[in-house]
């Protein structure tokens, strides 16, 4: 049996990419607009197929790049700074809001899993809108808090997952 097939959006230098893949996913995009993170993501995944900006990735194009239709699974981080306390916390007033995108890509390829992952501010700002989203899309949706230190690493950053899984009902038609 091959591999489930992984997209990644706002793929940083691949964390959830790695992830996927340890869990036996085959990573077959990314999109990261960031020069640094790009530059390590050419060098771990030197034939995946990229995009710098997300509102390019369409169905059409991720076809045209990799001859496929779907994936089981869409990953990512999109940007946190409309939600962090670090920032201003202007949610869906910040340019840099880029979660309908991500819904956007979600509906047009319609993998069977995605995972989502951003800052606890979200919980606060825009989670409700992220689950009603994905529940429309056909998703059945369930929301992560934990610290990286509970999956081995040696600090206390506190993230946020969203899990959304399409059971075969729901809406979920594609053109």
């Amino acid at each position: 049996m091959p591999n489930p097939l992984h997209l990644s959006l706002f793929s940083g230098i691949g964390g959830l990419d790695l992830a996927a893949e340890m869990a036996g996913f085959k990573t077959v995009g990314q999109c990261e607009n960031a020069k640094y993170p790009t530059k390590v993501l050419e060098k771990h995944w030197p034939d995946v197929p990229r995009w710098e900006d997300i509102r390019t990735l369409t169905k059409e194009s991720f076809y045209e790049r990799t001859g496929l239709h779907t994936v089981d699974l869409i990953s990512g981080g999109f940007p946190c700074q409309p939600f962090s306390l670090a920032g201003k916390q202007k949610g869906k007033e910040d340019e840099r809001y880029l979660w309908p995108e991500m819904l956007r890509v979600i509906h047009e390829i319609a993998p069977r899993w995605v995972v989502g992952e951003n800052v606890p501010g979200i919980l606060r700002i825009a989670a409700a809108d992220v689950v009603s989203d994905l529940e429309r899309e056909g998703y059945h949706t369930v929301l992560f808090d934990f610290e990286a230190a509970a999956v081995g690493a040696p600090h206390r950053r506190e993230r946020i997952a969203f899990v959304a899984h399409w059971d075969g009902e729901g809406i979920q038609i594609r053109d």
